[in-house]
């Protein structure tokens, strides 16, 4: 029976490969031959299909001497194991490495020829040999999409993918993707390393790029979820896809140029990133600082066409390694076989530029090499540089060797099994030559990720995904001698160490980009900016703008109380009752103890006007002492007047405990003694009062209502009326005495220290008190302040009492209505206004005709005055009779000489 398929015929039993095989590949017979996949080719060549014919198999731009050189790295590391004695001595390791092209559909066909045992003219002829695959485990591919695709074909048959550069951390699914190894790091830990080191540079604004890829776009989530932990923001996220038109490179750039964002991320291999950097070139976009993804942080192809852009160029990379011997197989496979090997063949020409043989290479990939020159005889290497023996920075090519030697050491326990104790049913172990696929899976499963091998002086090991521990380089692109690449390590990426360890870097050896025209000198200073909105200091919180990213943002300066200690505050943070915020707004400081002192001007006025007060007093009481023989002096109850003098000054030196900072004993003494001074005063004037309203009152003669009134009287009365005061204040001491507080509420920059009076009834009784014996004064000199004398004293007592009581009455308001050093000056001020008040009234008519009227100051021109005088303590001398003046004489009482002169009395 024969089925049709076009051509060939297919007969029963026959096993023919649907399509041309392609021949060329690094092929090495071997008991266990392992298959590789590498992007030798890259950047297909878009055509348009005519549909006439059959279609030619698509071109590719770019060759990768760094693919060639993972090729032989794959190579060189078997080779190496099957000359080891004491690893797999019974089995021969054999390879078949073919090109992926970086393309899935390449990728597909040529892992499907590893698995079939198709390798150059060796082609199956019946589907007997088609019960195992040749080769059960393959190394590849380099991008995280083809490994993916490849994934999903092979993973049906249960063969194993073991990656050297794919990071994708959605490969980490085992459910999705059980047979995949890899030993390149998952991007989940690339991701926290990029986004540590933008954060550590203080770039709150970037610009995500990538290919339209799996690898991308994974990549990409990672980085806004991890970058919103760290307050970094994207100032945009454009993907571009993997074949760029002209419209979709213009069209990143104009992204590129009209964003802010002067730091750009890009998530892409080499070969999409060179037709972005052209046209950045053409457009003149020349300040980017770019951060290189591990995909192309280290490839230096791009260096030469674009250095004046990537200068400063930042990206982690996989650690590099030296791998002894590697170069020496590199330089000789290249020199014996480039005439025989295809790669070879095309490195060569790719070096020198010229033809090797008229037809090895001929329509390699859609391209031709019929218009080169023939190579002559005298090529030297030592002439030309080359990343494929450039074995200075071996990362990718230490993944494609431990991968190696991954398998050779799953290899060595799978061949050491012991049966009854194998992984397999019944404790079984597989035939380490004839073992079937699924065999080689889920002894991979187990022992793949329990592996741990040590290799090029580093311990290899894996987590539970089979992910291994992420350990990078930062590299900085720096021009080197005759403007090569330097790619020097500025720092590490160890997730190992511990999130707070975990990246070290060494600013001082960095080269930063700064465009094209820009000294040396800034070159090297300090880190580029890239912000959506300037960092706020200290002092200021950030308030986020409406609709914009959270990177957007506006700096607010923290309320009074309030302080911000870092930058970028999001929120101010109040100070403790204690403290208060200083100026700048980024430090709580104790608050500022306020009081009323001697040192501020207000407590200098009040000061000033209680000593004047004193002084005034002083010399009012020298001007009485002077002047004490004289009438005017005399007749107004001298003893009384010193006495009213003396508690006046006390109540001007009572206002001078009130300026200076309270104690608790202060507190006490003031307000006691600020209430008992107040009280003599006012009963000294009530004294002073009640006698001459009795003397004008008792007209009989022979009335004895005056005898009560005698000076000892006069001073008991003084005496008796302060005492009541007295015993208020002893009571409010011993119940709530004041006391010192320190004062928050009204003033939250200061703490008022003040006097609180304790017992508010207590303070009231004593207000209440003086008040009490005030309004007495006021009754009595109002009832005598028409009697007629010609120095009639009433009257101003009466005066003084109206000053008394505005005083006091305008005090109670003001007085509750302020707080702290206001209120003790409000205090202070009533006590220097009354004081003042009862002084100036009381005593400065007389002092003014004592002083400034001397002629009235005699007895003879008071009489003439008016000839009914009343003359306190006025002792004449004279017998009533001999004052012929005096119509009418009445002895007084209050002396034993005093005269009393009433009209219309009857007889002398």
């Amino acid at each position: 029976m024969e089925v049709v398929f076009g051509e060939p015929t297919l007969t029963k039993g026959t096993c023919v490969f649907q399509g041309k095989v392609d021949d060329r590949n690094l092929y090495e017979e071997g008991d266990i031959v392992i298959g590789g996949l590498f992007p030798l080719h890259y950047g297909p060549v878009s055509f348009i299909q005519s549909y006439q014919k059959k279609p030619e198999p698509t071109g590719y731009k770019y060759f990768s001497a760094r693919a060639l050189r993972w090729m032989q790295t794959m190579a060189f590391a078997i080779e190496e194991i099957n000359q080891r004695q004491d690893f797999l001595p019974h089995l021969k390791l054999g390879y078949h490495i073919l090109d992926s092209c970086d393309d899935i559909p390449v990728s597909l066909r040529n892992s499907l020829i590893l698995v079939s045992g198709l390798h150059g003219n060796n082609i199956n002829s019946t589907c007997a040999g088609m019960e195992r695959p040749v080769s059960p485990v393959i190394i590849g591919d380099a991008a995280s999409g083809v490994s993916m695709a490849v994934l999903r074909t092979l993973g049906s048959f249960q063969i194993p993918l073991v990656s050297y550069f794919a990071s994708c951390n959605c490969l980490s699914n085992k459910k999705e993707f059980p047979t995949f190894m890899r030993i390149m790091p998952s991007d989940a830990f690339q991701i926290k390393a990029l986004v540590k080191l933008i954060h550590y540079f203080q770039w709150t604004w970037v610009g995500v790029i990538g290919v339209d890829s799996d690898y991308a776009r994974f990549a990409i989530q990672l980085f806004l979820e991890e970058s919103s932990k760290f307050g970094v923001c994207a100032a945009y996220v454009h993907l571009y896809p993997v074949l760029l038109s002209k419209e979709s490179v213009n069209k990143v750039v104009q992204t590129i140029k009209r964003s802010s964002a002067k730091v750009i991320l890009n998530f892409s291999g080499e070969s999409e990133l060179q037709s972005i950097l052209r046209e950045c070139g053409n457009q003149n976009v020349m300040d980017i600082q770019w951060i290189a993804s591990e995909a192309w942080s280290t490839a230096k192809s791009l260096w030469k066409e674009f250095h004046s852009l990537l200068k400063g160029t930042l990206g982690f990379a996989i650690r590099k390694a030296e791998i002894p011997g590697l170069q020496g197989f590199l330089t000789q496979q290249l020199l014996s076989r480039a005439r025989k090997a295809h790669f070879l063949a095309e490195l060569w020409e790719e070096i020198f530029d010229c033809k090797l043989n008229e037809s090895l290479n001929d329509h390699v990939h859609g391209k031709t090499s019929s218009d080169r020159r023939p190579c002559s005889a005298p090529e030297s290497l030592n002439s030309v540089f080359s990343e494929y023996w450039d074995v200075s920075q071996l990362r990718v090519s230490s993944n494609v060797y431990k991968a190696v030697y991954l398998i050779a050491h799953a290899l060595h326990d799978l061949s050491a099994c012991v049966p009854g104790a194998g992984p397999f049913a019944d404790g079984s172990c597989a035939d380490p030559i004839h073992f079937l696929p699924w065999q080689v899976s889920v002894h991979f499963s187990d022992s793949m990720r329990q592996a741990s091998f040590n290799t090029l002086g580093e311990e290899v090991s894996f987590d539970k995904n089979g992910d291994p521990i992420a350990s990078y380089d930062l590299m900085n692109w720096q021009e080197g001698p005759s403007s090569s690449l330097q790619l020097v390590k500025v720092g590490y990426y160890d997730a190992s160490l511990g999130r707070e360890k975990d990246l070290v870097v060494n600013d001082s050896t960095i080269w930063w980009h700064r465009g094209h025209k820009v000294p040396f000198i800034f070159i090297i200073s300090c880190a580029p900016l890239s912000m959506c909105s300037e960092s706020c200091f200290p002092g200021f919180r950030k308030a986020n703008r409406k609709g914009e990213p959270v990177c957007c943002f506006d700096c607010i300066p923290c309320a009074e109380g309030e302080i911000s200690n870092e930058t970028d505050s999001a929120d101010c943070r109040r100070c403790s009752i204690e403290t208060w915020s200083n100026q700048a707004r980024n430090q709580c400081v104790p608050k500022a103890i306020e009081f009323l002192s001697y040192q501020e001007s207000m407590g200098m006025v009040l000061c000033a006007g209680s000593v004047f007060g004193v002084c005034v007093t002083a010399a009012v009481s020298g001007v009485f002492i002077a002047y004490r023989t004289t009438p005017v002096v005399r007749a107004n109850n001298m003893e009384l007047s010193f006495l009213l003098l003396l508690f006046l000054a006390v109540c001007f030196l009572v206002s001078l405990m009130f300026i200076e900072e309270p104690t608790d004993w202060l507190c006490r003494i003031r307000y006691t003694t600020f209430g008992i001074s107040f009280s003599l005063c006012t009963s000294c004037i009530l004294a002073k009062t009640v006698v001459v309203l009795m003397a004008f009152r008792s007209t009989l003669p022979g009335n004895s209502v005056m005898r009560w009134f005698g000076p000892a009287q006069q001073r008991a009365s003084v005496f008796l009326c302060t005492s009541v005061q007295v015993i208020i204040c002893l009571v409010w001491l011993t119940t709530r005495p004041p006391q010192v507080v320190y004062n928050t509420r009204h003033q939250s920059a200061k703490i008022i220290m003040e006097c609180m009076v304790g017992s508010e009834v207590g303070f009231w009784c004593v207000l209440g008190y003086i008040g009490f014996l005030a309004c007495l004064c006021f009754v009595m000199a109002f009832l005598a302040r028409k009697l007629p004398d010609n120095f009639n004293e009433a009257k101003f007592i009466t005066f003084s009492m109206l000053i008394f009581f505005a005083v006091w009455i305008t005090f109670i308001p003001v007085y509750m209505s302020t707080s702290g050093k206001y209120m003790v000056a409000v205090h202070v001020f009533a006590i220097l206004a009354s004081a003042f008040g009862i002084l100036l009234c009381i005593f400065a008519p007389k002092c003014f005709i004592v002083l400034l009227k001397p002629e009235r100051n005699t007895r003879r021109q008071i009489m003439l005055k008016n000839p009914c005088l009343f003359l306190f303590s006025f002792p004449l001398g004279v017998p009533c009779g001999r004052l012929a003046s005096c119509p009418g004489c009445v002895p007084f009482p209050l002396r034993p000489y005093a005269l009393c002169c009433r009209v219309g009395s009857g007889s002398p």
